[in-house]
């Protein structure tokens, strides 16, 4: 069970005004922000995103080292896309596209270390319910969206230590000598969370 282990263990406890925010509150402000980020333009907009962010996780009092632990996997994926988009765009363009998916893997972290698991499922499957009516199952769609969110940090983890085996390696540039390792790694993650999830029945028809 250590793939639903590993993703319900980032939650912080507390009692800042996010932890008591009701999660359907956070799952539609994340989906609204990161619409947002799509929208920026300007990297100036985009550094006031990103104060907004830190400001975020500054109300959340979730403490550096676990703020840090939300982005830090993604660090070298984030300069190997930024070296990729300066190849076929301009600075301007490398910063925001890079700025994007490290802004959203930050706001993801910052929900997934501020709601139980079992709460952002519960909201999920009153979401969904209606859903019931043409023959899906909102329980298992909650499972669903909840396990692709808290996904997040640990596919940016898996990145990471790809990327830093390829600069042990040397291979540091190789798109292949990252892809095939990271979804390599992907697919093992995946094979352990389906085996938590079957020892639990939750693969039962």
């Amino acid at each position: 069970m250590n793939g639903v282990n590993g993703l319900a263990g980032a939650y912080v406890p507390g009692d800042s005004p996010l932890h008591r925010l009701p999660v359907g509150v956070k799952l539609l402000g994340l989906a609204a922000a990161c619409t947002v980020l799509v929208l920026l333009r300007s990297p100036w907009a985009m550094a006031v995103a990103a104060g907004v962010v830190g400001l975020l996780f500054a109300v959340a009092r979730v403490g550096v080292a676990a703020a840090w632990a939300q982005v830090r996997p993604v660090r070298w994926f984030a300069v190997a896309l930024f070296g990729m988009q300066l190849v076929f765009a301009d600075v301007p363009s490398a910063v925001l596209i890079t700025s994007r998916v490290v802004l959203a893997v930050a706001l993801a972290g910052l929900i997934t270390l501020t709601t139980r698991t079992s709460a952002m499922m519960a909201a999920l499957e009153r979401g969904l319910s209606p859903l019931r009516r043409v023959g899906l199952d909102p329980f298992r769609l909650s499972l669903l969206l909840s396990l692709t969110i808290r996904s997040v940090p640990v596919i940016a983890g898996l990145a990471a230590r790809v990327r830093e085996a390829q600069r042990a390696r040397g291979v540091e540039w190789s798109m292949r000598a990252f892809a095939v390792p990271l979804v390599v790694s992907a697919l093992r993650h995946a094979d352990a969370l389906g085996e938590a999830l079957s020892a639990r029945g939750l693969d039962d028809d």
